[in-house]
């Protein structure tokens, strides 16, 4: 049985791994002349069931209007005539009630709490590297209102069963040291002893070389054109350097992903989000944190790989363009210096920005389509480190015939 997968990004990497080791003959294909080149190649690097939340809440709509007048928004609406933008933006707002943001958050927790798991024992079983570190993230309020909102709404994760604790700024500086100069800055933090960070872009590298020892074959540099199909079947990928035939397929090629199922005839609901990021060397003589973290007010998230110290932040609705410019990052650096004033060499910054594949709920789409060897493992959004591999489980699950461990409510096509 041979198996296509379209996409080497983190879910495609990790769904070619799993389909290898269920005994399958696997090929994987990418424009990009390596693994992990887009959207998972600078992303926060948190892998973070205790930020689950799905982004479409009540509190959105009024977010995303104030962008259209003010910068420094979190959230930011660029508006322009792309008929799927305002599609999607339309199934967006029908979930921003607060009935459905429960309910959608919850469905991403037990997600990502499951994934958590599976990441975990492919690490240990692999021995993968990335920089990885475990013990816990820091979600940190500024001010008194919004970590009373936010100890409200984590509610909704201690009661499906997630570990949260309630830190006092003291309490903050006792976790993580480095903070013990900007507490003042900070009101109180949410604490989850059980999320973890690492570099997604290392762990992708590193799997693939495992996929490669298992006879996965990487087809890179090769750009995906359309598709060979008859009836309910694909025949074969086509490729500006010729078709590849297949037994099945998987789309997992992010933002990517609903551009080219139009061409079976699938409308998915996946838009990109851009987000950016800045990438700092860390010296001896730096003090930067030990564990990653999110600065809640200002939506920015960071993580420590080794001698690199990340900041992300930023949801722009801009369609599908990449571009930055410096002025992009003032916010986050003003955000991390804050924080972490000698946390790294902020004058050496790697600027980066990509696509994240956001559905409306904020839950990926997986499993079969109307055709009958032709599935999806696609729209992870913000959290597909922390979704790869529970995602990819589930879908080698359905492609053989096994009941996956987690119900498929909201998930499926």
């Amino acid at each position: 049985m041979k198996t296509v997968i379209l996409g080497a990004g983190i879910v495609g990497v990790t769904t070619a791994y799993y389909l290898a080791k269920s005994g399958r003959e696997v090929t994987v294909i990418d424009r990009q002349p390596s693994v992990a080149r887009e959207t998972s190649y600078a992303n926060a690097g948190l892998v973070a069931p205790g930020h689950s939340y799905t982004w479409a809440s009540p509190k959105a709509p009024k977010i995303l209007f104030k962008s259209l007048f003010q910068d420094g928004q979190a959230l930011r609406l660029r508006l322009n005539a792309d008929p799927r933008m305002w599609a999607w933006g339309l199934q967006f707002l029908r979930n921003c009630t607060a009935e459905r943001s429960r309910l959608n958050t919850t469905r991403k927790l037990h997600l990502c709490v499951y994934s958590q798991r599976k990441l975990q024992e492919l690490t240990a079983s692999e021995g993968l590297q990335y920089d990885r570190i475990e013990g816990g993230l820091l979600y940190l309020y500024r001010d008194q209102a919004s970590f009373a909102k936010g100890c409200s709404a984590m509610t909704v994760l201690s009661d499906n069963g997630l570990s949260l604790q309630i830190l006092t700024p003291d309490e903050v500086a006792l976790r993580e040291p480095t903070l013990a100069a900007s507490k003042h800055r900070i009101a109180g933090a949410i604490f989850c002893p059980t999320d973890e960070s690492g570099d997604a872009h290392l762990f992708s590298q590193d799997l693939e070389r495992r996929c490669r020892a298992l006879g996965v074959r990487f087809e890179l540099d090769r750009q995906i054109q359309g598709f060979s199909h008859a009836g309910n079947r694909v025949d074969a990928v086509l490729t500006d350097k010729g078709q590849v035939k297949g037994d099945d397929f998987v789309l997992a090629l992010g933002s990517y992903s609903p551009l080219l199922a139009s061409k079976l005839g699938y409308r998915l609901s996946v838009y990109p989000v851009k987000g950016y990021s800045v990438t700092l060397p860390v010296h001896a003589h730096h003090r930067p944190p030990t564990m990653g973290g999110v600065d809640e007010n200002n939506l920015v998230a960071w993580a420590r790989f080794g001698d690199r110290l990340r900041f992300t932040a930023t949801a722009e609705f801009a369609g599908y363009d990449t571009s930055y410019r410096p002025s992009d990052f003032v916010h986050m650096l003003q955000a991390a210096r804050d924080l972490f004033p000698e946390g790294a060499d902020y004058d050496k910054p790697t600027y980066w920005s990509c696509l994240r594949p956001m559905t409306p709920a904020g839950a990926p789409i997986l499993g079969k389509t109307g055709h009958s060897n032709f599935y999806l493992n696609t729209g992870h959004g913000h959290m597909g480190w922390t979704m790869a591999c529970g995602t990819s489980q589930i879908l080698v699950d359905i492609m053989n015939g096994h009941t996956p461990d987690l119900d498929l409510q909201g998930l499926t096509l």
